[in-house]
Order: C-alpha cells, then structure tokens, then sequence
C-alpha cells in the first residue's frame, strides 16, 4: 500500500485531518462517551534542566491550551476535533529546538499552534475503524505512542481497522500509517522535526489466554525522510497478574526481531527483549526490570515513534539506542498516600555489545488530583553517565486542568 490517501492529502493541507476511531488510537476511550460536548485541556509546568555538558542551565516555562469539540451525531458515530496552542510564558532559557538558542539545554516544547486531532468514527461492539489525523498508541506505547508527556502531542494521518471475534477470540487491528507529526512542532523551522513521511503498515493480535494476554505484532514502516529508520518488526508480548493472598504478581515478556526494510541503504538486524515481574503488597508495587535494545557497533534496535519518556530513565538519555545497543535494568517502587501517588525508580545502563558502562539514574515522582479537574506533578531525575557522556539532573513541576 504505497498508495497515497486521496482525502488524507487533501485535508491535511487544508489543515484538517479526519479520523474515525480505532481500536489501535488511544481515542478508543472517547468511543464510550455518552454525550457530545467541549473538552478542554490546560497543563502550566516548569522544566529545568542542569547539563554538564552546557555552561547554562535550561528554565522552561511552558503553557499547553488544548480545545476540542465531540459530536455524537448518530447511534455509533461521532467526530472529533481539537488544536493545540503552545507558548513560553517568561522567555527563553531553553534550547526549545525551534528558538534558536542553542547554548541552552533542550526542553523540546517548541511554541506552536496546530490541528492536533480531527476524526470521524464510527464503533460497534465488535467492529472499528478509523481515517487520518489520530493518536497510535499500542500495547504499553514501546513502538507507537502518543508521547503526552511533551506539550506538543505525537498524531498520526493514518487508517486503522480493529474487530474483536466472538467467544473470546482474539481481536485484529491494522494500522495504515501515512504520517508522523512529531513533538517538535509544526512550526518548527526543521523539515524532519515538523513531520516524517511515512508508508506504514501495523498488524496487532490480542489473545486472552487462562493466564494472561498475548500479543503478536508486525510492523512494516517506510521512513521516506529519515532511510535509516526504515524497518520490519516481529515480536509478541505476554502479559498478565495473578492474585494470592494479600499480594498480586504481573508479569510482562516481550521479543521481537527488526531489519531493514523498503528504502533503507543499511543492512540491519538487532533484537529486543523484557522480563519485567512485578509484586504489589499492602499498596506497594516492586518493580524490577531487564530490558535489552539490540546493537552490534553499526546499528541498533530503534523505536522512533514511541513515547520514549516512559523508557529507559526520565532524563531522554537514550531517546536514540546507541549502536552498540542499550541493556537496562531497573527497578522501581511505587504507592500511594492518601490521593497522592509516588514512584521512586532506579536505572542501571550498560552496552549491549561490548559491555560499555552507559551509566545509571535516579527518579523519583509524586502526583496528587485536586478536586475532580486538577492533578500536580512532581518529579525529579539525576544521570550520572560514569565518563560515557554529561551527568543531566532535570526538576519538573506542572498542574494539569481537564474537562
């Protein structure tokens, strides 16, 4: 299907992009609403960023101002649309990758205004299906995701197709993507930072098992602006929890395969692998974790549309996986007080070939709702790289409005 979408094209020049929900777009929530209405979205945070790397530390200031409209018009169907406004709000002491000032860190939350969304769908209980400008969030977002922790939202022009079979069979998704816009913004002065061209094409299976869920997935996705990131992915996932008394064991174990695909100039091959179990007593959830990226010197397993912040440490030290590779272990402890919810987490980074020290980090978290609209945030990570690169420490501080 290297067959551009007529009416993709089209409305994404005209600066709208239609979307009918799917099953692989995390608006597949926004199918269950019961009734049309405004959605309005504010979220106000500080970032700083100390880089040994830089003379000056990053300041970041930053306003998101997201408003959406749902219309529920007919039994099964709606639209959807919403643009979101993104603006500094005292300078710019932050490198934001569209600002020019690069002798500041980078906090990559460009100011912009753009269509963020804009869909029409349609959903029964067994079929989906879903036409341009969406969100593509699948499994735990490792290969495709939103990336809402920036202010600028990862979206897709896309097709997506899901139906679930009767009597506990499994449920199919497939996935046409034609676009990626990125985080940085579609304003941003760099082409390859505003968009990638894609020619996509994503195969999702879900399977409840007696124990757990298994995923299998394939992906083939053509990068026409960036070659390299041109690749074929195989892999599944298990997942799943079991209760004893008075404690839940979870589980997740992944592989998968990549290669060079399509336009890619380089021969590629790399693996990926998790083991993360998870034990959770009187309210408190251990975590411990080994997660492999595949690299051999030349090339690397890479993940490029992810929500990578949710990966392998908060400072986005490995938003690129090395091409020696990335072996993450790591392990996280997590509860709650009252409303408020902490995590406090550990990584520990080391080459996948060849056993190059990457370093190791600290993070530790606490969000707290006020009242049923509000939600603060706090969060803190510090990197010590042990000689492979700058030490990084970052302090984040946001309240979140949601309607």
């Amino acid at each position: 299907m290297g067959i551009p979408l007529p009416a993709t094209r089209f409305l994404h020049h005209a600066g709208l992009v239609l979307a009918i929900l799917g099953g692989a777009s995390p608006a597949w929530a926004a199918t269950a609403a019961e009734s049309s209405g405004p959605v309005v979205e504010v979220r106000v945070r500080h970032e700083s960023v100390d880089d040994d790397a830089f003379s000056r530390d990053a300041e970041a200031d930053t306003l998101r101002l997201r408003l959406g409209y749902r219309w529920l018009f007919a039994p099964g169907w709606q639209l959807y649309a919403d643009g979101e406004h993104v603006e500094s709000l005292f300078g710019d002491r932050y490198n934001s990758t569209a600002n020019g000032r690069t002798a500041y860190p980078v906090v990559a939350d460009p100011e912009a205004d753009e269509i963020n969304q804009a869909w029409i769908g349609y959903h029964d209980d067994a079929f989906n299906a879903a036409l341009g400008r969406q969100r593509v969030m699948l499994d735990n977002q490792r290969f495709f995701g939103n990336v809402g922790w920036r202010q600028n939202e990862q979206t897709f022009d896309a097709f997506a197709t899901g139906y679930a079979f009767e009597g506990g069979g499994p449920v199919l998704r497939y996935v046409y993507l034609d676009r990626a816009l990125r985080v940085f913004g579609h304003e941003n002065p760099n082409p390859s930072l505003r968009e990638w061209s894609l020619d996509g094409h994503l195969l999702h299976l879900d399977q409840a098992l007696p124990l757990g869920s298994l995923a299998a997935y394939a992906y083939w996705v053509e990068n026409k602006d960036v070659e390299t990131l041109s690749t074929r992915t195989f892999g599944a996932r298990w997942t799943g929890q079991h209760a004893f008394d008075g404690a839940t064991l979870a589980w997740a174990l992944e592989w998968a395969d990549q290669s060079d695909y399509a336009n890619n100039p380089t021969a590629q091959s790399a693996r990926y692998r998790l083991v993360e179990p998870r034990v959770s007593i009187k309210g408190i959830t251990l975590t411990a974790g080994w997660e492999v990226l595949g690299g051999d010197g030349q090339s690397a397993f890479s993940t490029p549309y992810a929500t990578l912040h949710a990966f392998n440490g908060w400072v986005d030290r490995f938003l690129t996986t090395p091409l020696n590779g990335l072996d993450d272990r790591y392990f996280s402890v997590s509860g709650k007080f009252g409303k408020a919810s902490w995590t406090a987490n550990y990584h520990d980074y080391r080459a996948d070939h060849g056993n190059q020290d990457y370093g190791h980090e600290f993070g530790v978290s606490i969000g707290c709702p006020f009242g049923s609209h509000f939600n603060g945030l706090l969060k803190l990570a510090d990197y010590r790289s042990d000689g492979f690169a700058a030490d990084v420490r970052k302090l984040w501080a946001s309240i979140e409005y949601r309607y």
